[in-house]
């Protein structure tokens, strides 16, 4: 099972959940909010070697955190993965997208110069800005695009630019999401479930149900659940085998 987007640091007890992946076997990327949450995050999981901590300067406090910048170069040599990065158009931070512009641009600049990166994105209503700036800085890595809510257009643009997407049971649970998923090209998804952000049955989601988007993934795809994962894994396998990242 894989869940490519979660925040473990920001669960109550992220020890327990760590340890509880550890168990379940599952592959989990840890993003991070701001740089200076990644060394303690990142010693969350010092004995497991499934999960992965991404460096990150999220996007609603980049107006917050730019100063955090400097540490973000420091840090980036030592990580293969950088998220929860982008941009977010939301009416309750759209006075801060020069903030935001600038600290992503300087994000994909650094990853670009630093040999490319895979990075996890947050675009919720700036997928094109988000989609223009990954254009002028090609050589920044691969671009997984979280919990994709963009147009069709956008979706269809974001295919051709080489993105990925990571899907979770939130993003599924809608007309809109579903028909988004359908579209995307089957071996570059993967599953995510952005907990405990995410609500599922009234609680945080846990990591592990990243296992109900592998269930909504079979019946969008029209698969059984042992192909999807099949696939899944193949993605997972694919993405982390050139020189931007590794299992």
């Amino acid at each position: 099972m894989i869940d490519f987007h979660a925040h473990l640091d920001l669960y109550p007890d992220p020890h327990t959940v760590a340890r509880e992946c550890v168990i379940r076997d599952l592959y989990v990327l840890s993003v991070t909010t701001t740089p200076s949450a990644w060394s303690g995050t990142a010693a969350l999981t010092r004995d497991a070697p499934r999960i992965r901590t991404a460096l990150g300067l999220h996007p609603q406090i980049a107006h917050e955190r730019k100063g955090e910048l400097p540490l973000f170069e420091r840090l980036l040599p030592q990580v293969r993965y950088v998220g929860e990065i982008g941009l977010d158009g939301g009416p309750e931070f759209r006075r801060y997208l020069p903030d935001q512009e600038h600290v992503f641009s300087r994000v994909l600049s650094l990853c670009a110069r630093a040999g490319g990166r895979v990075m996890t994105i947050h675009s919720r209503r700036a997928a094109t800005q988000v989609l223009d700036a990954l254009a002028t800085e090609p050589d920044a890595g691969v671009a997984i695009l979280h919990w994709f809510s963009g147009t069709h257009r956008e979706l269809a643009r974001a295919v051709d630019q080489g993105c990925w997407f990571s899907i979770g049971p939130a993003m599924l649970a809608g007309d809109k999401g579903r028909a988004l998923a359908a579209k995307m090209p089957r071996d570059r998804v993967l599953t995510e479930t952005d907990g405990p952000f995410v609500q599922v049955d009234g609680r945080a989601a846990w990591p592990w149900d990243a296992d109900r988007a592998v269930k909504a993934l079979s019946q969008i795809w029209s698969e059984p659940i042992s192909t999807v994962q099949g696939q899944l894994l193949r993605n997972l396998r694919h993405l982390t085998s050139h020189g931007t990242g590794a299992v």
